[in-house]
């Protein structure tokens, strides 16, 4: 028996380097990419292609961001605002731990099976960007056991601002960033915050504790990303996360 499957609360576990099934079917199915490296990545963006969206497949999309800044929340509130009428899954990453997935679990946002854990043993965009053989197994898994599935959430390891992933593994990226570092954060840039599909500025209500100005942010937000959207949240006013849904719902209304 596979020691990744489970029937239990524990998460499936995943690390990196899975095997490497070749099926000419999947636009996804690539050899690792180059070693990896702290240095620029790869500027994400329309001109490099993105993951076609197959027909009876899930939507797939990625939460990146740096530690602390909401990132499993937020993929709890998307489950509990969007489980009742989608089929979801998630995957989640951390470092040397299953802690995400297990927050997941005991907040009972989704049944045990739909949750899988990687763990990278290795800087979080390692797993999301250079090499994404552990993810995209785990995804299969999910969709090989839950047939069909209309959505997987991927969540990345807290990384910072240059985090971004793979086109081969998600159609679309969320980039979470918060309050608490100060309203410079959006300034600051990197292909999370500037490229991002959606960059969620999370903890507005903890402005007012850190000297956070909101406007500048959504200023500078707006410098940095043209007309890409930003959406300011609270969990703690919105546990719904209705913004951010509705973005959700928008992309599977319209075909991914």
């Amino acid at each position: 028996m596979r020691p990744d499957r489970h029937e239990s609360e524990s998460p499936g576990r995943h690390g990196p380097g899975g095997p490497d099934r070749h099926d000419p079917e999947r636009p996804d199915r690539h050899e690792p990419e180059e070693k990896h490296t702290h240095g620029r990545p790869p500027r994400p963006g329309p001109a490099s292609g993105r993951l076609p969206r197959t027909p009876g497949r899930p939507l797939r999309i990625g939460l990146g961001g740096p530690v602390g800044s909401g990132k499993t929340a937020l993929v709890a509130a998307l489950c509990r605002s969007l489980a009742d009428e989608l089929r979801v899954a998630v995957v989640t990453n951390d470092i040397y731990t299953t802690e995400d997935a297990d927050f997941l679990l005991r907040n009972g946002v989704l049944p045990a099976e739909r949750v899988r854990a990687v763990e990278t043993g290795c800087c979080p965009h390692t797993a999301i960007r250079d090499d994404i053989s552990a993810n995209l197994e785990a995804v299969e898994d999910l969709e090989r056991e839950l047939p069909p599935l209309d959505l997987v959430l991927i969540e990345s390891g807290g990384d910072n601002l240059t985090a971004t992933f793979s086109h081969g593994l998600i159609h679309h990226q969320i980039f979470v960033i918060d309050v608490s570092g100060g309203d410079k954060v959006p300034r600051k840039g990197g292909p999370g915050v500037t490229v991002s599909d959606l960059l969620v500025i999370n903890k507005t209500d903890l402005a007012g504790q850190v000297n956070a100005d909101l406007s500048v942010m959504a200023r500078d937000a707006k410098e940095k990303r043209g007309d890409l959207p930003v959406r300011f949240l609270s969990l703690v006013e919105d546990p719904a996360a209705r913004e951010v849904t509705a973005w959700v719902r928008g992309l599977l209304a319209d075909g991914g």
